[in-house]
């Protein structure tokens, strides 16, 4: 997405090297969005400018206590490695998750946080005996803007493998549908990157507001279920050739995410002097943290 990533290394750069003067977090009442249900509308909350209290931690507490309730979560050996750190400025948080099930083959979350942004990249993949899509949740906020990415991405070409298109997605179209209604479709992208989205893809901009961010947080929760769900009911490929093929498929999805969404490298040149670990007196490979 190279929207997403230009904006995200601006605001890297300008937020953590010198940031912006922010004004409090109050709230002000203006405008009327429909609520999640869509049954009744009601006053939209602006927040002013400052990514105030806002925080994506819920949205991975709600991931990894779903996940815990139907499978068990190993840490994975990454996590054990990185956990968490803090920039030299002292107000920048970065935490990292990594876990292993007997379905998953890595369930990797990266959060980002200070009062000027918020980052959420959290990506869940299958064991490649599996050829479940990948679920992908990239969520970028600022003091006037978020940006958003939620899928559950195909492992394989939804529109030149119709079979693989209705065992996963035909069932969850209403869903993409529902939510397609209350997030507008972000705008262009390449044809490269439309590849990699689901026929239910949230695609979308839009400015501060708790409303948003409360139906947000109920398409992730629906969408991941949705996933789980998915996963669970997932055959398990035994023909080597087909394991080969989704491993592939995967390593090609995280090399177009890698070259299309590089947070590390805004980072290496946003965080002043670098940040400071806490728990390690290394700094982490880019890649090792992305690919598991």
């Amino acid at each position: 997405m190279d929207l997403c990533s230009s904006l995200l290394a601006s605001c890297l750069s300008s937020s953590l090297i010198k940031p912006p003067q922010l004004l409090t977090s109050s709230l002000i009442t203006n405008s009327i969005v429909p609520n999640c249900s869509g049954r009744k509308r009601r006053p939209r909350h602006v927040l002013k400018a400052s990514a105030g209290p806002f925080s994506y931690q819920k949205f991975i507490h709600f991931a990894l206590d779903e996940t815990k309730r139907r499978t068990l979560l190993i840490p994975s050996p990454l996590q054990e490695k990185y956990s968490s750190l803090t920039a030299m400025d002292g107000t920048t948080e970065l935490q990292m998750l990594s876990f292993q099930a007997p379905k998953m083959r890595l369930l990797r979350s990266l959060s980002i946080e200070n009062e000027a942004i918020k980052i959420l990249d959290l990506a869940v993949f299958a064991r490649p005996e599996f050829d479940a899509p990948i679920f992908c949740a990239n969520f970028f906020t600022t003091a006037t803007m978020n940006i958003i990415v939620l899928d559950l991405n195909p492992l394989h070409d939804v529109i030149d493998q119709r079979n693989y298109k209705e065992k996963y997605f035909k069932r969850l179209i209403p869903l993409g549908l529902r939510y397609s209604e209350l997030f507008p479709w972000g705008g262009k992208l390449t044809s490269e990157s439309l590849k990699f989205f689901s026929p239910i893809v949230i695609w979308t901009k839009f400015p501060p507001s708790q409303d948003r961010y409360d139906c947000l947080y109920s398409a992730f929760k629906e969408y991941y279920q949705a996933w789980l769900e998915l996963i669970a009911q997932a055959p398990e490929e035994i023909d080597p050739s087909y394991i080969k093929s989704n491993r592939e498929a995967q390593h090609k999805y995280l090399t177009w995410r890698a070259e299309k969404i590089n947070i590390w490298a805004s980072l290496k040149t946003s965080l002043i002097s670098g940040p400071t670990y806490l728990n390690s007196g290394s700094r982490i490979p880019a890649m090792e943290f992305l690919k598991g």
